[in-house]
């Protein structure tokens, strides 16, 4: 039987026990065993259980995506891991702070573009804009690809936040 070598995105969350020193652990069990990490979120959940979640996209074949679960899994004081792209539907969020920098016809190309794509202008001066933007990370990539001509000059991205749909917890 050959071996299954398609290259997938995975949005993994890990539900942790909130102290000091499991996120180096969890990114250390990444570049220890040279996976790569796409993207990276982490912040204190509201359950009254001193708990942490972690969102992490990474990308791999099948077989690398259930060996990052199980080591993830394994992990003390990791309470549950969930492939969020494979357990069924959900929601993942990005949000980017994007400055643009230009005058004129560029100027007024990148605010028709920022309304067509909803992003919200957050600071404007006569030779930039910094636009804030919330949707799917392809839907930010392709806002970027189309600032680039027009003068994009910084931009600061949160990472992936992603959660299940309908009753589905982690």
């Amino acid at each position: 039987m050959p071996i299954d070598t398609t290259l997938r995105s995975a949005t993994i969350s890990v539900l942790v026990e909130n102290e000091p020193g499991i996120l180096a652990r969890v990114v250390g069990l990444f570049s220890g065993r040279g996976y790569n990490i796409d993207s990276l979120t982490v912040a204190p959940v509201e359950d009254g259980r001193n708990r942490s979640r972690i969102n992490i996209v990474t990308s791999g074949t099948d077989m690398i995506i259930q060996q990052i679960k199980a080591q993830l899994d394994r992990l003390v004081p990791v309470h549950r891991v969930s492939d969020l792209s494979t357990d069924g539907p959900h929601i993942a969020r990005e949000m980017a702070l994007i400055k643009v920098l230009g005058t004129g016809e560029k100027r007024v190309e990148a605010l028709r573009l920022a309304e067509a794509f909803r992003a919200r202008v957050v600071d404007a001066t006569t030779g930039s804009f910094i636009f804030e933007m919330t949707g799917a990370t392809d839907k930010l990539d392709a806002f970027l690809d189309l600032m680039r001509p027009l003068g994009l000059a910084e931009v600061s991205r949160t990472g992936v936040a992603a959660i299940a749909r309908g009753t589905r917890i982690i």
